[in-house]
């Protein structure tokens, strides 16, 4: 089993010396990837659904990883996710390219299309729109990328006599969320899905994926869908094995919010990569 790291753009971990020898560590234990989170403002004061305080600092994850990039050579490097309907997606689609070729091929360019209400608003993006534009950002973005001459028309994106250069060298994108319209969305634009859960939970969504995969035609130049999980509880080698059982290509931790020092859950589950 593969493993990855996540949310190491945030809070205590924010400062330069601190996020390249963190990055070199987890690149020596043989971690496969590092994710980097996205939220360009939290709502103040915190509700609920907030992840954090918003006075907690999280570096942009595009700046963050560039500079991840450019301080290790094997490490997979990945947004997850960086909330699309809140981006420009040509801007985006610039800069995933950049990233891609400043890391040598290393950059998976994860999506997911918010919750924040408040976020949300404070960039312009209804709520009720950003499925439907996330949706229409991944298509412009694909049409940009991939094709000799770029034109795209839609109801949020319409471009057309353009282009941008360099494209991406390998770039793989992953779908975020649970929603039906998030898994629909995987299916159809993406090359992985980047899940979140507990071996049962996983287990119950994997079902829901089998069941709406069922209801959607995936194209066949993304290969077969690559899952990749945010593991909710206490990893173990019994724990590893039942999520590798249900086809699970990669576990992701967040080791800052585990037991102990972000170092000490480092080592402790670099013993479990296989």
């Amino acid at each position: 089993m593969d493993f990855g790291v996540q949310a190491l753009n945030m809070d205590r971990t924010i400062e330069p010396a601190e996020t390249i020898r963190l990055a070199r560590l987890v690149e020596e234990l043989g971690y496969r990837s590092w994710w980097a989170s996205d939220h360009v403002v939290l709502p103040a004061p915190r509700v609920d659904a907030s992840p954090s305080e918003p006075t907690e600092p999280i570096i942009d994850p595009l700046v963050h990883l560039s500079f991840v990039a450019a301080a290790t050579t094997r490490l997979e490097l990945g947004t997850g996710v960086v909330i699309l309907p809140q981006r420009n997606p040509l801007v985006l689609a610039k800069q995933a390219a950049s990233l891609s070729v400043l890391s040598g091929g290393r950059f998976a360019l994860g999506v997911g299309a918010g919750y924040l209400e408040p976020e949300l608003t404070a960039l312009g993006v209804p709520t009720a729109d950003r499925g439907r534009r996330t949706d229409e950002y991944l298509d412009a973005m694909h049409a940009l990328w991939h094709t000799p001459e770029p034109a795209f028309s839609g109801k949020y994106v319409e471009f057309k006599a353009i282009d941008a250069h360099p494209r991406p060298r390998g770039l793989r994108v992953y779908v975020g969320g649970h929603s039906a319209g998030a898994i629909r969305r995987a299916v159809t634009r993406a090359h992985g899905w980047f899940a979140i859960g507990t071996v049962a939970e996983t287990e119950a969504n994997l079902a829901r994926l089998a069941d709406i995969a069922k209801t959607v035609e995936r194209p066949a130049e993304l290969g077969p869908l690559s899952v990749t999980v945010a593991a909710t509880q206490p990893l173990t080698p019994s724990v590893v094995r039942q999520y590798e059982d249900l086809g699970i290509e990669q576990l992701v931790i967040h080791p800052a919010s585990l037991p102990g020092t972000i170092d000490e859950a480092l080592h402790r589950h670099a013993e479990l990569i296989a």
